[in-house]
């Protein structure tokens, strides 16, 4: 049984909730989201704020159900911080010549490679580039968000040798001792 689903989702001043046919609308002053609920889940607006509960009483699909419901809440929350706050992911790029510049909606890329990678940004993404070897990713959907994270990640992700690549700053990366003669 899920623990998480237990607790209610507490909702700040300025945010507007709307359940309507197992779907959850959120919407802030940083733009609206919305998220399909498993039908075993049942989700109610109290003066507490949203509760998650179980819409079954078969025995078998209780345990899968109260997972689900442990989900929804935890998505319901990360919305609602995501129009309020917003997400942010931090990347470094560590590596001789390698560097980052944003051009509106084109991440332009410079990774030791023979030629410039360019990422274009998907819809609700944006992208900052305080300085050459750093890259803030930026939006509403924290899924979004890390996605977009790990695929510049992939780009050229960071060797056990030397460390160089493209890494998350708050990694940490294993290195391995060089081959000895």
């Amino acid at each position: 049984m899920s623990r998480v689903a237990k607790s209610p989702v507490t909702v700040p001043q300025g945010v507007e909730v709307n359940l309507v046919d197992g779907s959850i609308s959120i919407k802030g002053k940083m733009g609206e989201l919305s998220m399909n609920i498993h039908p075993l889940v049942k989700t109610e607006n109290t003066e507490d704020g949203i509760t998650f509960n179980i819409n079954t009483s078969d025995v078998k699909e209780e345990k899968s159900a109260w997972a689900q419901a442990g989900t929804a809440r935890a998505n319901t929350a990360n919305m609602i911080q995501g129009v309020t706050e917003g997400w942010e992911k931090k990347l470094t790029l560590i590596g001789v010549g390698y560097r980052a510049q944003a051009k509106g909606k084109v991440l332009d890329l410079t990774l030791g490679f023979s030629h410039p990678v360019n990422y274009d940004l998907p819809e609700g993404i944006t992208v900052e580039t305080p300085s050459q070897t750093e890259i803030v990713v930026k939006g509403i959907d924290k899924q979004k968000v890390g996605q977009v994270a790990a695929e510049i990640r992939a780009f050229r992700p960071p060797e056990p040798y030397k460390g160089k690549g493209v890494r998350y700053t708050d990694e940490h990366v294993v290195r391995k001792e060089a081959k000895k003669k």
